[in-house]
């Protein structure tokens, strides 16, 4: 029985991460539950799972579940990271947040399975660092670097050629460049292959989270940014690809589903069924792959620069395009204004560092305030 802290119980990956719980309670337990601020749906999972511990990290609200201990606010929020019975804390919350859960679950020398892109773009460093500190492992679970820890054999330090990322494209791919500026945020939501959350699917279409995920790549298998490329591959069944030495590619396939990768981090190197359909070759017929559009995705070429750049760059470069996201999706600037706020916020260096997690939310709450002030200037 393996003991799981779920950390963004209510999103996303977190609701999927208790469906393979749910699948197979016998090898499994949410012994914590931790939510922003979803109270009735916290309540909910309170009540089928039974964990010992359930959060609400920002909001004021009281639930009430019998045999469930219950807290509110931020030393909650670390308590349920570093949950003394947890053997795994999966870390599902988004953006610049999630570096704190990650960092907390490490010191205590838990697994982590690491859902979070952010944690690893700005912090990186400091992640791996104190995971070989403590001996603990940091277990892949976006689709793409699950993909390449497989076909590492599980091994993250093993030897490859290259890593070849592949990316969807996003719900935009094929909407004409000079229309861009007047998409939704309702038709930027729309994944032609994937459901996920509102952000990370905004940062499918702008291709900024291919960004962030060559960043992982770097930080995960030790690549130089050389030895890592992009591929756009639209049936999203191709998860992704290594090279080795003798020119042989590896690659992992799949129906579109972030359970497989989720289930992997709790099971491997032992495989269960995860109840997904088999992929039918034969009437999916052939699986393309393209370069990626430079002049369709500037966001992903100021992440390759930010990339390349290190230091504080990518710190900044996550929190511009946070509070992009967060504008575009009120409805306050245009799609591709989302791609020049966040250069006008790279545009001029900021105080803070890299060193530690108090350096690094100094440096993300002064990009915060520098793209805050970029918007209103826009939206003015």
């Amino acid at each position: 029985m393996k003991n799981i802290s779920v950390i963004g119980s209510t999103g996303s990956i977190g609701r999927q991460a208790l469906e393979v719980i749910r699948r197979y309670p016998d090898r499994f337990r949410a012994v914590a539950l931790c939510a922003n601020e979803s109270a009735d749906l916290l309540a909910v999972q309170a009540n089928e799972f039974g964990p010992e511990f359930a959060v609400l990290r920002s909001a004021d609200k009281k639930i009430s579940v019998a045999g469930v201990r219950f807290a509110c606010g931020e030393e909650g929020f670390e308590e349920a990271c570093a949950y003394p019975s947890a053997d795994i804390v999966l870390v599902a919350v988004s953006g610049f947040a999630g570096l704190k859960a990650a960092l907390c679950a490490l010191a205590a020398g838990k697994d982590v399975a690491l859902a979070n892109k952010e944690s690893l773009v700005v912090g990186g460093d400091l992640v791996l660092s104190l995971a070989a500190q403590k001996g603990a492992n940091v277990l892949p679970v976006d689709s793409e670097h699950s993909a390449i820890w497989q076909c590492l054999h599980f091994d993250r330090h093993a030897p490859f050629s290259r890593i070849l990322l592949t990316a969807s494209g996003g719900a935009l791919r094929d909407v004409p460049i000079e229309k861009l500026p007047f998409v939704t945020a309702k038709e930027a939501l729309a994944h032609p292959n994937w459901k996920m959350g509102a952000k990370i699917t905004i940062d499918c279409a702008t291709m900024l989270n291919k960004g962030f995920e060559v960043m992982e790549a770097m930080h995960l298998y030790g690549a130089d940014l050389s030895r890592i490329k992009v591929l756009v591959h639209r049936e999203s069944i191709v998860h992704s690809m290594v090279e080795f030495a003798d020119g042989a590619v590896l690659a992992q396939m799949g129906v579109p589903s972030m359970e497989l990768p989720i289930q992997l981090a709790f099971t491997y190197p032992e495989r269960l069924s995860c109840a997904l359909p088999p992929v039918d070759f034969a009437k999916l017929g052939a699986l393309h792959f393209e370069e990626v559009d430079k002049g369709r995705y500037p966001c992903f070429s100021l992440a390759l620069a930010c990339a390349e750049k290190g230091g504080t760059y990518p710190c900044i470069l996550n929190a511009a395009g946070e509070i992009a996201v967060q504008a575009f999706l009120r409805g306050q600037i245009k799609y591709t204004q989302i791609a020049e706020i966040i250069e006008s916020t790279l545009s001029q260096p900021l105080q803070g560092g890299t060193d530690s997690y108090a350096a690094l939310a100094e440096t993300d709450a002064l990009a915060r305030a520098r793209a805050q002030t970029i918007v209103k200037e826009v939206i003015a």
